[in-house]
């Protein structure tokens, strides 16, 4: 498949090019060693790489000269409790987290949400900005008000960084950090592929449900899947059900799927982008006396509700985006940014295309898993996303049992 929007860049070259420059002699000279005031320069900027993020956090604390190096408030802006359960349970501890582990102090940093109001997030970002703030990381409601949004802090003189949605149409001047949203979209294709060959589904009528399509990611989640999916659908062996209008509401698309199953009874399995929208789906089918392991769903962000449904064979798998990587790789950059210096090109080792500018954006990227019964006890457990408690209290106990969670 051709990646169009999201790719990952080799940063051999980055390296090369950096070594090389850091062999150079301001004197004239080839063989000079290189100024003590550069090296020391050097010495005081780390190298960090976006693999070199863990779950105990440990890498941050490499970065504590630079945040001592740093001024200004690095402010966080999210977006709202109600599109995913992910901003509360995870982006915003897992933020200070990395952010406490790098040696910043409650005054040095702030982490806001909007609860889905554009003008709470303005209101935000102009106090950020009166308050001398010298970073801002938005994760948008919208392309058009998080561009303003970012905009009005570029020309105020702070950094931006676009965190987990690329704000299209935003000015070039910034970073973006998230996953490739493409891959995370190819690996709900080939889990909703591997779970009609082992549910032994016949003759897959597949609704192909997704996101808001205002949301850049659900663009790439699509066009992740939809490179998975389309040559089943042109050689015959599935049929495309339909593609209903995309929403990240979930309530909305248990509506949707309601509609599109009551005049379709052939569908018999649906791409559903995250779990919440899968969630909606699975009571519209629990409803409608559907058994499990017969109806493939599919899922993202490895919430509660999505693992458990998972173990209760309604939902195939889920693309686990560990947070806690996004959040140091965030918290890392804003660092860079924070102290006046360019950020690694290990840890800048990626490029989005924003397609409203036309311009490549430098990005930190970093790597989703698929999540099934299988190899849950190794990923999400085992990294803490979620207790084994937790996980397995009520029904799901001896599904838990089966798949070794314990």
């Amino acid at each position: 498949m051709r990646r169009s929007r999201t790719s990952i860049v080799l940063t051999a070259g980055f390296l090369s090019g950096a070594l090389a420059l850091a062999g150079c002699s301001s004197s004239s000279g080839g063989s000079a060693e290189p100024s003590t005031a550069a090296s020391e320069t050097s010495a005081m900027v780390p190298e960090i790489a976006v693999g070199d993020f863990t779950a105990d956090f440990a890498a941050m604390s490499q970065l504590s000269d630079l945040a001592a190096q740093g001024e200004g408030m690095i402010q966080v802006l999210l977006p709202d409790t109600t599109t995913s359960t992910r901003y509360v349970q995870y982006d915003a501890p897992y933020l200070k987290q990395a952010f406490e582990a790098a040696g910043l102090s409650a005054d040095q940093f702030k982490i806001d949400n909007a609860q889905g109001s554009v003008s709470t997030m303005q209101t935000q970002a102009d106090a950020a900005i009166s308050s001398g703030a010298s970073v801002l990381v938005v994760d948008p409601l919208d392309p058009g008000s998080g561009a303003a949004i970012e905009q009005k802090a570029l020309d105020a003189g702070l950094a931006v960084i676009d965190y987990d949605r690329l704000v299209t149409g935003g000015p070039q001047d910034r970073y973006y950090v998230s996953f490739d949203n493409v891959k995370v979209g190819e690996l709900i294709g080939q889990g909703m592929v591997d779970c009609v060959d082992a549910w032994g589904v016949t003759d897959p009528n597949v609704l192909v449900m997704a996101g808001d399509p205002k949301d850049n990611n659900a663009k790439l989640f699509k066009e992740g899947y939809m490179s998975v999916l389309n040559p089943k659908f042109d050689d015959g062996s599935y049929v495309n059900a339909g593609e209903p209008a995309g929403t990240w509401q979930p309530q909305e698309a248990a509506t949707s799927f309601e509609q599109q199953f009551t005049a379709n009874g052939d569908i018999n399995a649906v791409v559903t982008p995250n779990d919440d929208n899968a969630n909606a789906v699975i009571a519209v089918l629990q409803k409608n006396k559907i058994e499990p392991n017969t109806f493939p769903t599919t899922g993202q962000d490895a919430s509660p509700p999505g693992l458990q449904n998972i173990l209760k064979g309604y939902q195939c798998g889920t693309v686990y985006k560990p947070i806690y990587l996004e959040a140091q790789a965030a918290a890392a950059l804003a660092l860079y940014l924070r102290a006046g210096e360019t950020p690694p090109a290990s840890l800048v080792a990626g490029s989005t295309t924003d397609d409203d500018i036309g311009a490549d954006i430098p990005s930190v990227l970093a790597v989703p898993v698929w999540v099934t019964s299988e190899n849950m006890a190794d990923t999400v457990v085992k990294d803490g996303a979620i207790s084994a408690a937790d996980l397995c209290a009520g029904d799901v106990a001896d599904a838990c049992a089966e798949a070794g969670i314990s």
